[in-house]
Protein backbone atom coordinates (compact mmCIF):
# COMPACT_ATOMS: atom_id res chain seq x y z
CA UNK A 1 0.00 0.00 0.00
CA UNK A 2 1.57 3.37 -1.15
CA UNK A 3 1.51 6.72 1.64
CA UNK A 4 0.79 8.91 -1.60
CA UNK A 5 -1.85 6.41 -2.84
CA UNK A 6 -4.03 6.47 -0.12
CA UNK A 7 -3.26 10.66 -0.01
CA UNK A 8 -4.96 11.15 -2.73
CA UNK A 9 -7.90 9.12 -1.58
CA UNK A 10 -7.67 10.80 1.76
CA UNK A 11 -8.57 14.08 -0.13
CA UNK A 12 -11.50 13.05 -2.24
CA UNK A 13 -12.82 11.09 1.09
CA UNK A 14 -12.94 14.84 2.75
CA UNK A 15 -15.18 15.68 0.43
CA UNK A 16 -17.47 13.09 0.73
CA UNK A 17 -20.54 13.69 2.82
CA UNK A 18 -20.83 12.27 6.16
CA UNK A 19 -22.26 9.20 5.44
CA UNK A 20 -21.77 5.84 7.70
CA UNK A 21 -19.59 3.67 5.80
CA UNK A 22 -18.03 0.51 6.07
CA UNK A 23 -14.36 0.89 7.83
CA UNK A 24 -11.17 -0.76 5.80
CA UNK A 25 -9.00 -3.21 7.58
CA UNK A 26 -6.53 -0.20 8.36
CA UNK A 27 -9.14 2.27 9.25
CA UNK A 28 -10.60 -0.87 11.94
CA UNK A 29 -7.17 -0.39 13.54
CA UNK A 30 -7.26 3.39 14.07
CA UNK A 31 -10.70 2.93 15.33
CA UNK A 32 -9.06 0.24 17.85
CA UNK A 33 -7.08 3.51 19.84
CA UNK A 34 -9.91 6.45 18.39
CA UNK A 35 -12.59 4.60 20.81
CA UNK A 36 -10.44 4.05 24.01
CA UNK A 37 -10.04 6.70 26.66
CA UNK A 38 -12.86 9.14 24.97
CA UNK A 39 -11.12 9.78 21.67
CA UNK A 40 -7.25 10.48 21.17
CA UNK A 41 -5.54 13.28 19.14
CA UNK A 42 -3.20 12.67 16.17
CA UNK A 43 -0.24 12.94 18.06
CA UNK A 44 -1.27 9.83 20.39
CA UNK A 45 -2.72 8.20 17.62
CA UNK A 46 0.37 8.03 15.31
CA UNK A 47 2.87 7.21 18.64
CA UNK A 48 0.42 4.26 19.87
CA UNK A 49 -0.23 2.81 16.61
CA UNK A 50 3.56 3.19 14.97
CA UNK A 51 4.51 -0.36 16.71
CA UNK A 52 2.21 -2.30 14.34
CA UNK A 53 3.62 -0.73 11.20
CA UNK A 54 7.20 0.96 11.94
CA UNK A 55 8.41 -2.72 10.20
CA UNK A 56 6.69 -1.73 7.07
CA UNK A 57 6.66 1.72 6.80
CA UNK A 58 9.11 4.64 7.14
CA UNK A 59 7.65 7.88 9.19
CA UNK A 60 6.74 9.60 6.78
CA UNK A 61 4.40 6.95 4.84
CA UNK A 62 2.83 6.13 8.43
CA UNK A 63 2.20 9.51 9.27
CA UNK A 64 0.98 10.17 5.45
CA UNK A 65 -1.27 6.87 5.72
CA UNK A 66 -2.69 7.89 9.12
CA UNK A 67 -4.05 11.01 7.87
CA UNK A 68 -5.35 9.58 4.27
CA UNK A 69 -7.33 6.60 6.92
CA UNK A 70 -8.43 9.41 9.22
CA UNK A 71 -9.89 11.47 6.30
CA UNK A 72 -11.94 8.54 5.36
CA UNK A 73 -12.72 7.31 8.86
CA UNK A 74 -14.42 11.25 9.47
CA UNK A 75 -15.87 11.53 5.84
CA UNK A 76 -17.67 7.70 6.71
CA UNK A 77 -19.00 8.77 10.07
CA UNK A 78 -16.93 6.88 11.59
CA UNK A 79 -14.97 9.15 13.66
CA UNK A 80 -15.70 13.18 14.38
CA UNK A 81 -13.10 15.27 15.00
CA UNK A 82 -13.67 18.86 17.86
CA UNK A 83 -10.87 20.82 19.48
CA UNK A 84 -8.14 18.66 17.60
CA UNK A 85 -9.25 15.25 19.76
CA UNK A 86 -10.89 12.22 17.31
CA UNK A 87 -13.99 10.48 18.76
CA UNK A 88 -15.57 7.56 17.43
CA UNK A 89 -19.32 7.81 16.11
CA UNK A 90 -21.40 4.58 17.63
CA UNK A 91 -20.77 3.51 14.33
CA UNK A 92 -16.70 3.73 14.78
CA UNK A 93 -17.22 2.04 18.11
CA UNK A 94 -19.00 -0.63 16.95
CA UNK A 95 -16.29 -1.40 14.46
CA UNK A 96 -13.52 -0.87 17.26
CA UNK A 97 -15.22 -3.14 19.24
CA UNK A 98 -16.05 -5.88 16.10
CA UNK A 99 -12.13 -5.48 15.89
CA UNK A 100 -10.88 -6.21 18.98
CA UNK A 101 -13.68 -9.29 19.53
CA UNK A 102 -15.86 -6.77 22.26
CA UNK A 103 -18.89 -5.54 22.95
CA UNK A 104 -19.47 -1.84 22.19
CA UNK A 105 -20.49 -1.24 25.16
CA UNK A 106 -17.51 -2.18 26.48
CA UNK A 107 -14.36 -0.55 24.97
CA UNK A 108 -11.48 -0.40 27.84
CA UNK A 109 -8.88 2.00 28.46
CA UNK A 110 -5.66 2.44 25.62
CA UNK A 111 -3.29 0.07 27.83
CA UNK A 112 -5.69 -2.71 28.10
CA UNK A 113 -6.88 -2.58 24.74
CA UNK A 114 -3.31 -2.32 23.19
CA UNK A 115 -1.98 -5.19 25.96
CA UNK A 116 -4.85 -7.47 26.16
CA UNK A 117 -7.25 -7.27 23.09
CA UNK A 118 -5.40 -6.25 20.37
CA UNK A 119 -2.86 -8.46 21.82
CA UNK A 120 -5.03 -11.30 21.27
CA UNK A 121 -6.74 -10.02 17.80
CA UNK A 122 -2.41 -10.60 16.74
CA UNK A 123 -3.33 -14.29 17.93
CA UNK A 124 -6.70 -14.85 16.45
CA UNK A 125 -7.93 -15.47 19.87
CA UNK A 126 -10.04 -12.05 20.15
CA UNK A 127 -13.62 -13.77 20.58
CA UNK A 128 -12.04 -16.08 23.65
CA UNK A 129 -13.78 -15.33 26.86
CA UNK A 130 -12.40 -12.40 28.87
CA UNK A 131 -11.07 -14.16 31.76
CA UNK A 132 -8.63 -16.45 29.79
CA UNK A 133 -7.50 -13.07 27.42
CA UNK A 134 -6.03 -11.74 31.00
CA UNK A 135 -3.46 -14.40 30.79
CA UNK A 136 -1.75 -12.45 28.09
CA UNK A 137 -1.27 -9.68 30.93
CA UNK A 138 1.80 -11.64 32.95
CA UNK A 139 4.58 -13.38 30.63
CA UNK A 140 4.11 -16.90 31.59
CA UNK A 141 0.14 -16.79 30.50
CA UNK A 142 1.35 -15.01 27.04
CA UNK A 143 3.63 -17.54 26.54
CA UNK A 144 0.63 -20.04 27.59
CA UNK A 145 -1.95 -18.63 24.81
CA UNK A 146 0.84 -18.41 22.06
CA UNK A 147 1.35 -22.10 22.26
CA UNK A 148 -1.89 -23.60 22.60
CA UNK A 149 -2.84 -21.73 20.10
CA UNK A 150 -0.52 -22.05 17.51
CA UNK A 151 -0.40 -26.11 18.42
CA UNK A 152 -4.23 -25.62 18.96
CA UNK A 153 -3.96 -27.42 22.70
CA UNK A 154 -7.52 -27.44 24.53
CA UNK A 155 -8.21 -23.94 25.48
CA UNK A 156 -7.74 -23.71 29.30
CA UNK A 157 -6.85 -21.19 31.70
CA UNK A 158 -3.64 -21.27 33.10
CA UNK A 159 -2.35 -24.48 32.32
CA UNK A 160 0.73 -25.56 34.39
CA UNK A 161 3.85 -25.74 32.53
CA UNK A 162 4.31 -30.18 32.97
CA UNK A 163 0.49 -30.02 31.50
CA UNK A 164 1.58 -27.72 27.98
CA UNK A 165 5.21 -30.07 28.12
CA UNK A 166 2.70 -33.18 27.89
CA UNK A 167 0.27 -32.01 25.03
CA UNK A 168 3.40 -30.57 23.00
CA UNK A 169 5.21 -33.43 23.12
CA UNK A 170 1.70 -35.70 22.16
CA UNK A 171 2.37 -32.99 18.96
CA UNK A 172 5.31 -33.90 18.34
CA UNK A 173 4.65 -37.75 18.41
CA UNK A 174 1.73 -36.55 15.76
CA UNK A 175 4.00 -34.97 13.66
CA UNK A 176 6.67 -38.11 14.03
CA UNK A 177 3.94 -40.36 12.37
CA UNK A 178 3.12 -37.77 9.92
CA UNK A 179 -0.10 -36.60 11.15
CA UNK A 180 -1.53 -39.99 9.71
CA UNK A 181 -3.76 -40.40 12.57
CA UNK A 182 -6.02 -37.74 14.72
CA UNK A 183 -6.91 -39.96 17.49
CA UNK A 184 -5.36 -43.10 20.17
CA UNK A 185 -2.36 -41.70 21.08
CA UNK A 186 -1.68 -42.05 24.96
CA UNK A 187 -1.21 -39.14 27.50
CA UNK A 188 1.85 -37.05 27.00
CA UNK A 189 2.14 -37.26 30.82
CA UNK A 190 3.36 -40.88 30.19
CA UNK A 191 6.28 -40.13 29.37
CA UNK A 192 9.10 -38.46 31.79
CA UNK A 193 9.53 -35.16 31.90
CA UNK A 194 12.79 -35.02 30.25
CA UNK A 195 11.70 -36.88 27.25
CA UNK A 196 8.84 -34.99 26.82
CA UNK A 197 10.82 -31.85 26.47
CA UNK A 198 13.05 -33.34 24.39
CA UNK A 199 10.30 -34.88 21.89
CA UNK A 200 8.43 -31.61 22.41
CA UNK A 201 11.57 -29.88 21.55
CA UNK A 202 11.39 -31.17 18.08
CA UNK A 203 8.72 -28.95 17.15
CA UNK A 204 11.78 -26.08 17.21
CA UNK A 205 13.36 -25.05 13.89
CA UNK A 206 16.75 -26.12 15.83
CA UNK A 207 15.59 -28.90 18.62
CA UNK A 208 18.17 -28.51 21.33
CA UNK A 209 17.81 -29.46 25.44
CA UNK A 210 16.15 -27.63 27.74
CA UNK A 211 16.64 -28.27 31.60
CA UNK A 212 12.46 -26.94 32.63
CA UNK A 213 9.67 -27.13 31.29
CA UNK A 214 9.43 -22.86 31.51
CA UNK A 215 12.94 -23.14 29.01
CA UNK A 216 10.95 -25.30 26.65
CA UNK A 217 7.76 -23.42 26.71
CA UNK A 218 9.31 -20.02 26.85
CA UNK A 219 11.31 -20.79 23.52
CA UNK A 220 8.52 -22.17 21.63
CA UNK A 221 6.25 -19.25 22.22
CA UNK A 222 9.39 -16.52 20.92
CA UNK A 223 10.10 -18.51 17.99
CA UNK A 224 6.11 -19.08 17.55
CA UNK A 225 5.58 -15.44 16.98
CA UNK A 226 9.32 -14.80 15.58
CA UNK A 227 10.34 -12.79 18.86
CA UNK A 228 14.52 -12.31 19.29
CA UNK A 229 14.10 -11.94 23.23
CA UNK A 230 11.63 -14.09 25.20
CA UNK A 231 10.47 -11.24 27.45
CA UNK A 232 6.81 -10.16 28.31
CA UNK A 233 7.54 -6.59 25.89
CA UNK A 234 9.88 -8.66 23.50
CA UNK A 235 6.36 -11.18 22.39
CA UNK A 236 3.72 -8.33 22.34
CA UNK A 237 6.05 -6.12 20.30
CA UNK A 238 6.39 -9.31 17.93
CA UNK A 239 2.45 -10.36 17.67
CA UNK A 240 1.95 -6.24 17.67
CA UNK A 241 4.36 -6.37 14.12
CA UNK A 242 2.02 -9.40 13.29
CA UNK A 243 -0.99 -7.95 13.54
CA UNK A 244 -0.02 -4.51 11.85
CA UNK A 245 1.50 -7.06 9.08
CA UNK A 246 -1.90 -8.75 8.31
CA UNK A 247 -3.73 -5.27 8.54
CA UNK A 248 -1.55 -3.75 6.16
CA UNK A 249 -2.25 -6.79 4.00
CA UNK A 250 -5.57 -7.16 4.21
CA UNK A 251 -5.42 -3.56 2.89
CA UNK A 252 -3.74 -3.40 -0.01
CA UNK A 253 -5.54 -6.59 -1.20
CA UNK A 254 -9.00 -4.77 -0.51
CA UNK A 255 -7.83 -2.00 -2.82
CA UNK A 256 -6.38 -3.83 -5.45
CA UNK A 257 -9.14 -5.15 -8.60
CA UNK A 258 -10.39 -8.38 -8.53
CA UNK A 259 -8.15 -10.21 -11.15
CA UNK A 260 -5.03 -8.03 -10.03
CA UNK A 261 -5.92 -9.71 -6.79
CA UNK A 262 -6.02 -13.02 -7.85
CA UNK A 263 -3.09 -12.53 -10.16
CA UNK A 264 -1.32 -12.01 -6.87
CA UNK A 265 -2.14 -14.58 -5.15
CA UNK A 266 -1.54 -17.33 -7.84
CA UNK A 267 2.36 -18.81 -7.43
CA UNK A 268 4.18 -17.33 -10.10
CA UNK A 269 5.01 -19.89 -12.70
CA UNK A 270 8.11 -22.01 -11.49
CA UNK A 271 7.50 -21.30 -8.05
CA UNK A 272 7.88 -24.48 -5.57
CA UNK A 273 4.80 -25.91 -4.80
CA UNK A 274 3.91 -26.32 -1.14
CA UNK A 275 2.21 -29.64 -0.06
CA UNK A 276 -1.07 -28.86 1.95
CA UNK A 277 -1.03 -28.42 5.73
CA UNK A 278 -3.14 -31.34 6.83
CA UNK A 279 -6.10 -30.83 8.96
CA UNK A 280 -4.43 -31.97 12.42
CA UNK A 281 -1.07 -30.65 11.43
CA UNK A 282 -1.15 -28.39 14.33
CA UNK A 283 2.05 -25.39 15.20
CA UNK A 284 3.00 -22.68 13.45
CA UNK A 285 3.65 -23.15 9.23
CA UNK A 286 6.90 -24.57 8.78
CA UNK A 287 7.47 -23.91 5.04
CA UNK A 288 11.53 -22.92 5.23
CA UNK A 289 11.88 -26.33 6.17
CA UNK A 290 11.51 -29.53 3.65
CA UNK A 291 8.58 -31.72 5.04
CA UNK A 292 10.06 -35.44 5.28
CA UNK A 293 8.18 -37.92 4.92
CA UNK A 294 7.14 -39.79 7.74
CA UNK A 295 5.58 -42.79 8.51
CA UNK A 296 2.31 -43.94 9.72
CA UNK A 297 2.13 -46.33 12.86
CA UNK A 298 1.72 -49.50 10.71
CA UNK A 299 4.52 -48.85 8.34
CA UNK A 300 6.85 -47.77 11.33
CA UNK A 301 6.05 -50.69 13.24
CA UNK A 302 6.07 -52.91 10.36
CA UNK A 303 9.60 -51.85 9.34
CA UNK A 304 10.63 -51.88 13.31
CA UNK A 305 9.82 -55.43 13.48
CA UNK A 306 12.07 -56.11 10.57
CA UNK A 307 15.12 -54.18 11.66
CA UNK A 308 14.63 -56.37 14.93
CA UNK A 309 14.49 -59.56 13.52
CA UNK A 310 18.22 -58.73 11.59
CA UNK A 311 19.31 -58.24 14.92
CA UNK A 312 17.87 -60.42 17.49
CA UNK A 313 19.71 -62.54 19.93
CA UNK A 314 18.30 -65.09 22.08
CA UNK A 315 16.59 -68.61 21.72
CA UNK A 316 13.66 -69.30 19.91
CA UNK A 317 10.68 -67.57 21.54
CA UNK A 318 12.42 -65.29 23.56
CA UNK A 319 14.76 -63.30 20.58
CA UNK A 320 14.64 -59.82 21.04
CA UNK A 321 16.93 -56.64 19.27
CA UNK A 322 18.52 -53.98 21.47
CA UNK A 323 16.39 -50.35 20.59
CA UNK A 324 19.79 -48.63 19.78
CA UNK A 325 20.71 -51.19 17.06
CA UNK A 326 17.40 -51.48 15.68
CA UNK A 327 17.54 -47.22 15.51
CA UNK A 328 21.09 -47.60 13.69
CA UNK A 329 19.34 -49.95 10.78
CA UNK A 330 16.31 -47.81 10.64
CA UNK A 331 18.49 -44.44 10.30
CA UNK A 332 20.07 -46.18 7.32
CA UNK A 333 17.15 -48.37 5.77
CA UNK A 334 15.19 -45.20 5.99
CA UNK A 335 16.76 -41.82 5.90
CA UNK A 336 13.89 -39.99 4.16
CA UNK A 337 11.69 -40.51 7.71
CA UNK A 338 14.41 -38.06 8.82
CA UNK A 339 13.82 -39.43 12.43
CA UNK A 340 15.44 -38.17 15.42
CA UNK A 341 16.67 -40.86 18.34
CA UNK A 342 14.17 -39.20 20.60
CA UNK A 343 11.00 -39.37 18.15
CA UNK A 344 12.54 -42.94 17.47
CA UNK A 345 11.96 -43.97 20.68
CA UNK A 346 8.78 -41.95 21.60
CA UNK A 347 6.93 -43.46 18.19
CA UNK A 348 8.47 -47.20 19.49
CA UNK A 349 6.74 -46.54 22.91
CA UNK A 350 3.54 -45.20 21.22
CA UNK A 351 3.42 -48.64 19.06
CA UNK A 352 4.04 -50.55 21.93
CA UNK A 353 1.14 -49.22 23.69
CA UNK A 354 -1.13 -50.15 20.57
CA UNK A 355 -0.12 -53.34 19.98
CA UNK A 356 1.62 -52.87 17.37
CA UNK A 357 5.09 -54.63 18.66
CA UNK A 358 6.14 -55.71 21.79
CA UNK A 359 9.19 -53.78 23.93
CA UNK A 360 11.21 -55.82 26.54
CA UNK A 361 13.02 -55.13 29.51
CA UNK A 362 16.49 -56.25 30.48
CA UNK A 363 16.45 -58.08 33.35
CA UNK A 364 20.17 -59.10 34.01
CA UNK A 365 22.19 -56.82 33.06
CA UNK A 366 25.34 -57.76 32.03
CA UNK A 367 28.48 -55.47 32.42
CA UNK A 368 29.35 -56.18 28.21
CA UNK A 369 26.26 -54.81 27.37
CA UNK A 370 26.09 -52.30 29.63
CA UNK A 371 26.47 -49.26 26.71
CA UNK A 372 24.20 -50.54 24.45
CA UNK A 373 21.43 -50.76 27.44
CA UNK A 374 21.92 -47.78 28.37
CA UNK A 375 21.75 -46.13 24.48
CA UNK A 376 18.54 -48.56 23.97
CA UNK A 377 16.60 -47.61 27.33
CA UNK A 378 13.43 -45.82 27.11
CA UNK A 379 11.64 -44.53 30.15
CA UNK A 380 7.67 -44.65 29.63
CA UNK A 381 5.00 -44.48 33.19
CA UNK A 382 6.94 -46.86 35.46
CA UNK A 383 8.75 -48.42 33.01
CA UNK A 384 12.41 -48.70 31.44
CA UNK A 385 12.48 -50.55 28.25
CA UNK A 386 15.44 -51.93 26.09
CA UNK A 387 14.25 -54.52 23.56
CA UNK A 388 12.18 -54.96 20.83
CA UNK A 389 10.98 -58.60 21.01
CA UNK A 390 10.87 -60.62 17.90
CA UNK A 391 7.24 -62.19 17.45
CA UNK A 392 8.28 -65.77 16.31
CA UNK A 393 5.89 -67.04 13.25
Amino acid sequence: MSASGLSAQGQDARKATSVSQPASPFGALLLARIACDGGATRTEIASGLAPFVAHKLSPGEWRSTAEASLGFLIAGGLASETRSRLRATDSGQAVAAEFAGLNPAAVPDWATMRDIHLIAAGLGIERESQSRLKMAARPEGLRALIVQTAYKLPAKKNPSLAKLRAQLALVALQRAFGNSIKTGFGHGSAFTSKAGRALASQLLANPREFGTDQQLITALAAETVGAVQTGLEDLRAAITRNLGSKVLAAESAQQLPKSEAVQSSTPAKGAPKLPPRADNDAGPPQSERPQPARPDPGTFATAVKSAAALHAEGWPGNRKAFISQVWQAIRTSHPAWDLTGIEFKCMLAEAHRLGQLVLASADLKDKKSMAAIESSAIAYKNTVWHFVRVEED
